[in-house]
C-alpha cells in the first residue's frame, strides 16, 4: 500500500511539477512571441549614419543573434535618411521602420507626428530598467517618449598646433577674441549640421548673442569640409580649430605633427549625444523587427556593438567607455555627474529648438 500511494503521489506531481517548470514571466513570454512574429516579418529598414565600421558591426551582431530577421541598414547623413522617410509619409508609404541620427535630426519627424512612442517597444528586462543607464532613461523631447537618447559624452573640440600656440594663451572663450588671434581661427561651418553647429550654440547658450558677433569679427577660417580645416592647421596656415575632434586629425597625429586639443576651456565644454538619438517611425512596415532590434541595440550586446562601431560613449553602466579617451572622447558616465552632465547638455529639445535655431540665425546673418 506504501509504495501504491508513493507511485500515485508521483503521478499526480509530476505534471504540477511539469507546470511549474514551465511557467514563465511575462516579458519572456511577450519577447517569444515577438521574435516569432518578426521572423515571419522577415526584415526591419534603419536608417543610420554614413559609416561603414558601425554598419558591419551592427549587421553581423544583429544576424548572429537573430539569423531568421535580416536587418537591412541604409547608411545616409541623418538628414538625408530623415528627408526620405518625410517624402515617404507624404506620400503614403511605408520603408523606414527605425532612424539612428544625431540630435536635431529627428525633431522634424516629431514635429509633422510621424513618429511613435518607444519605451512600450522596451521588453526585455535588461533594457527596460532605469538602473542600467547613467542618470536612468533618458530623451531628447519634451514629452519623454519619442526620441531615445542612449549616449552622452564629450569630445575635445578645439585644438591647436603646438608650434604657433601656446595652451595657457586660450584658458577662456573670451581669449579667443583676443586681436592675435585674427584670421588665425578656422571654425566648421556653423550653418551645417554638425560639431561646428554645436559648439557654436554652446557659445551662444554660455556667452549670449554679442560674443557671437564679436567672434564672427575674427575673420575665422570657415569651412565645411573638415579636413581642409585639419590640413590647415597642420600646414601652420591657421593656429586653432573649433568644431573638429580627433578622428579629423588622426592621419596627421599618426605622421607625428604638432597638433594637440586645448585643456578644457575655463567655462568647459558641452556634453553630447552624439548620433545616439534612437526614433522609430509610426505605422512601421515591420512593427514586431522593429520591437526585436530596439531591444537588441538597448542590450548590452547592442550598445557594444554601435560604441565600437561610431567611437561614441553608450550610456549603458555596463559597457565599457574610458578606452574612448584615447580617441579624444569622455563618457560622462566616467567623469561627470548626472547633475552637471545635465548643465552641459547640448542635445535637448529646447536647447535645439531655442538655442541651436537661434544661432543658426545669428550664424547666417554674420557668415556671408
Amino acid at each position: 500500500m506504501r509504495t501504491l500511494l508513493i507511485v500515485c503521489l508521483i503521478i499526480i506531481g509530476a505534471p504540477l511539477e511539469s507546470r511549474a517548470a514551465d511557467a514563465k514571466p511575462a516579458w519572456q513570454i511577450d519577447w517569444e512571441k515577438t521574435v516569432e512574429a518578426a521572423k515571419k516579418e522577415g526584415k526591419l529598414v534603419a536608417g543610420i549614419p554614413a559609416s561603414a565600421e558601425l554598419r558591419k558591426l551592427l549587421l553581423d551582431g544583429f544576424h548572429n543573434r537573430f539569423p531568421g530577421i535580416e536587418l537591412e541598414a541604409t547608411t545616409s547623413r541623418g538628414p538625408t535618411n530623415a528627408s526620405k522617410i518625410a517624402a515617404e509619409h507624404a506620400a503614403g508609404m511605408r520603408y523606414f521602420d527605425v532612424l539612428l541620427s544625431g540630435t536635431s535630426t529627428p525633431f522634424s519627424l516629431l514635429h509633422a507626428g510621424i513618429l511613435e512612442a518607444v519605451e512600450p517597444l522596451m521588453i526585455l528586462p535588461e533594457v527596460k530598467d532605469p538602473k542600467r543607464w547613467y542618470g536612468g532613461h533618458d530623451w531628447l523631447d519634451n514629452s519623454k517618449r519619442f526620441v531615445y537618447t542612449f549616449q552622452a559624452y564629450q569630445s575635445e573640440v578645439f585644438w591647436y598646433n603646438t608650434t604657433l600656440t601656446k595652451p595657457d594663451e586660450l584658458r577662456a572663450y573670451d581669449d579667443l577674441l583676443q586681436p592675435k588671434w585674427k584670421g588665425k581661427i578656422g571654425i566648421l561651418d556653423p550653418r551645417s549640421p554638425g560639431a561646428g553647429t554645436a559648439t557654436w550654440a554652446y557659445f551662444l547658450k554660455v556667452k549670449g548673442e554679442e560674443y557671437l558677433r564679436k567672434l564672427a569679427g575674427q575673420e575665422m577660417f570657415l569651412s565645411r569640409d573638415q579636413r581642409q580645416l585639419a590640413d590647415s592647421l597642420a600646414k601652420g596656415k591657421i593656429n586653432l580649430t573649433i568644431g573638429l575632434s580627433y578622428y579629423s586629425f588622426a592621419p596627421f597625429l599618426k605622421a607625428g605633427l604638432p597638433l594637440r586639443p586645448l585643456p578644457e576651456l575655463k567655462e568647459g565644454s558641452y556634453t553630447s549625444n552624439g548620433s545616439g538619438a534612437l526614433s522609430v517611425v509610426k505605422n512601421s512596415p515591420h512593427p514586431n523587427a522593429t520591437k526585436v532590434f530596439v531591444n537588441w541595440l538597448l542590450s548590452k550586446e547592442g550598445q557594444e556593438a554601435y560604441s565600437r562601431g561610431i567611437g561614441q560613449a553608450t550610456r549603458r553602466l555596463d559597457v565599457d567607455t574610458k578606452w574612448l579617451v584615447e580617441f579624444g572622447s569622455k563618457a560622462s558616465k566616467d567623469f561627470l555627474s548626472v547633475e552637471e552632465n545635465d548643465r552641459r547638455e547640448n542635445y535637448g529639445e529646447d536647447t535645439v529648438m531655442k538655442i541651436w535655431s537661434k544661432a543658426y540665425k545669428i550664424a547666417e546673418e554674420v557668415f556671408k
